[in-house]
């Protein structure tokens, strides 16, 4: 979270020095690539950071499995498709590598366990394929404010979903493909040579990705009704 507190006053001071020398957002301001976003299809790349966590529910009440997130990285591309003046449909197929940790309540555990079974470290490389429709403001200046919304799939080439193997071998294992939903908002800002995109998006699982082990017993998933998916994203677009 300090990290992503560092990016956004960063983008505001950008945005302040641009202020400054009215160049960008001044009342009279130079517009830059006037008709850039009127090309029927156009491509880019973005980089980014991420933070994965898991919404769990569970069937009885106990104390919660605590979800540690770490800070990952994006990097992709993308097919923009002009619907019209304020609609474009978009393409960005992109890899992110994170990793959580779910640390699980002592009482889930006989006496006498290890104390490493309380720990469970879940890795993810995943092919991110999202479908988004971008709905744009009217342009003032050289700014132009977005929301996105769409669906995407997302490839974990690291959920040991295909492994023998379970909690009692110390493999945790989760779904290797998911679908999501993705809802997020942004702000094109038109340089003289191309558009920056900073943007923020929020990605939600729609689907229970635990992969149980085989005891039915067994304290890592057995009182687990659902492990779903949750993002956040923020992205830098470049066009």
């Amino acid at each position: 979270m300090r990290k992503i507190v560092v990016i956004i006053l960063l983008i505001t001071s950008i945005s302040g020095i641009a202020q400054r020398e009215n160049r960008l957002f001044g009342k009279d301001p130079i517009i830059n690539l006037e008709n850039f976003q009127k090309q029927r299809l156009h491509f880019g790349f973005y980089l980014g950071f991420n933070s994965y966590d898991f919404k769990i529910d569970y069937k009885t009440v106990s104390r919660d499995v605590l979800v540690k997130t770490s800070t990952g990285f994006n990097v992709g591309l993308v097919a923009d498709l002009r619907l019209q003046e304020h609609i474009n449909l978009r393409f960005e197929p992109g890899f992110n590598y994170t990793t959580r940790e779910l640390h699980y309540p002592i009482s889930y555990f006989p006496p006498g366990t290890n104390p490493s079974d309380f720990v469970r470290k879940v890795n993810g490389t995943f092919l991110h394929f999202p479908l988004l429709l971008k709905f744009s403001s009217l342009r003032t200046g050289n700014i132009r404010p977005y929301l996105l919304g769409g669906v995407s799939a997302t490839l974990n080439l690291s959920s040991n979903s295909k492994s023998i193997d379970d909690n009692y071998e110390d493999s945790f294992r989760v779904q290797s493909l998911t679908t999501n939903y993705d809802l997020g908002f942004g702000i094109d800002i038109f340089s003289e040579y191309f558009i920056f995109s900073p943007s923020i998006r929020g990605v939600f699982g729609l689907k229970d990705e635990l992969i149980r082990d085989n005891n039915p017993n067994s304290p890592w998933t057995s009182n687990i009704e659902s492990m779903k998916t949750r993002a956040v994203f923020i992205n830098f677009t470049f066009h």
